[in-house]
């Protein structure tokens, strides 16, 4: 079985820390802290560039002498409140500190050092998909976005019984402008809390078929292939999405099998 679920260590203090070398991939970076009121995290950058997305709570946050003050707008995801995020560019150093119970997502990928720090907000959402395949995205930072040199970053709602990340496409290929090949981590969340989602990821050749259950706070990994999710009746799904790879753009092709889905619904 491929290692693609990773369960959070632990409940507080940094409880993911997915590097591309314990991915084994070459771009995408995840990690995610929980801190109380009043205590920080920090790290440096290096030859990365971080958004950090203030999943719940608020916290003031620097990047190296810029100080941006307290952030956060939502004490939980789903209120669905548009989020806080912060930029750091590579060779910068960012530090955040807890002023209420705070959960901070950390998004990495290589950097370039083309864009300086600044915050990301004020991200209109946006409805996607028709009937059981709708579903609520804040286009935190894709390709539309100038802000980063590598990062694409997205949150997504799936409304109880619904799917999303559908129909099954894939972007697993160095083939602009029909495809371009993107890393990509899922961290989930579900409301009520003590429920549970599905994820698959698949290749059309059957050389990768795994399809887990996920729980609030798993991440899963999806080095290549399709990777659709189900929300069951009576809880609603969340994602926190980091795509990157060699070119900032997103291009994916459908499942062939599938593909009659969104060619009816976008008509």
């Amino acid at each position: 079985m491929a290692d693609l679920l990773r369960k959070p260590n632990g409940t507080h203090g940094k409880v993911h820390d997915i590097t591309a070398q314990s991915a084994n991939w070459g771009y995408v970076g995840f990690g995610l802290y929980h801190l109380e009121p009043g205590e920080t995290a920090s790290e440096p950058t290096n030859d990365r560039e971080v958004i950090l997305v203030l999943v719940e709570g608020k916290a003031d946050i620097s990047v190296d002498d810029q100080n941006f003050g307290e952030l956060g707008d939502r004490m939980s995801v789903f209120e669905r409140k548009s989020p806080h995020c912060v930029y750091a560019p590579n060779d910068s150093t960012w530090s955040a500190q807890a002023t209420t119970k705070c959960t901070l997502a950390v998004c990495t990928a290589p950097g370039k050092g083309n864009y300086p720090a600044r915050v990301i907000r004020d991200i209109e959402m946006v409805e996607r998909g028709k009937g059981g395949n709708t579903r609520y995205i804040h286009p935190i930072a894709m390709e539309e976005s100038d802000v980063a040199d590598s990062l694409l970053v997205t949150e997504v709602f799936t409304p109880q019984g619904n799917w999303s990340s559908y129909p099954p496409h894939r972007h697993d290929e160095d083939n602009y402008p029909e495809m371009t090949y993107l890393e990509e981590t899922y961290y989930h969340r579900l409301n009520p809390e003590q429920g549970f989602g599905f994820q698959r990821v698949f290749t059309e050749d059957g050389e990768l078929d795994e399809t887990m259950a996920v729980q609030s706070g798993d991440v899963v990994l999806v080095p290549k292939g399709h990777h659709p999710c189900g929300s069951p009746y009576g809880y609603e799904m969340y994602y926190l999405n980091v795509m990157a790879g060699p070119m900032r753009k997103w291009r994916f092709q459908n499942h062939p099998d599938h593909d009659w889905i969104y060619q009816r619904d976008s008509k």
